[in-house]
């Protein structure tokens, strides 16, 4: 009966910790929204870089080749930190850990030998 008050306990805990938190954001933004200015005036809402103003259209258009790219240095960059984290702590893990770091080396060179087949990350096309 002590185990089962205890763990209640903790989930209660845990419980007013995350909704006060949800309130306090969702207080603190109610209050900006009542107290924020709201004026508005001609100049208002147009781009004001340094003291020049722009002149032309601000709207640049990427082609999606971009953004390919910049998701695959993501995921490819993440996963390196893995493997570091993994080279760190290598003589604690054993083969175990070192079978599992080969089987994801070979997922990570599959799935850029398919990056590469489907021609993802080829920018001529």
């Amino acid at each position: 009966m002590l185990r089962n008050t205890e763990v209640m306990t903790e989930y209660l805990s845990f419980f007013i910790f995350i909704t006060s938190s949800l309130g306090f954001c969702f207080f603190m933004l109610f209050l900006s929204w009542i107290l924020g200015g709201k004026s508005s005036s001609r100049y208002k809402n147009t781009p004001f870089e340094s003291g020049i103003v722009s002149v032309g259209n601000t709207y640049l258009h990427f082609s999606v080749k971009f953004y390919l790219i910049a998701m695959f240095f993501v995921v490819f960059d993440v996963e390196a930190l893995y493997l570091y984290a993994w080279s760190i702590s290598i003589c604690e893990s054993g083969w175990a850990g070192f079978i599992e770091a080969a089987m994801f080396s070979i997922s990570l060179l599959l799935s850029l030998f398919y990056l590469i087949r489907i021609k993802a990350l080829n920018w001529s096309y």
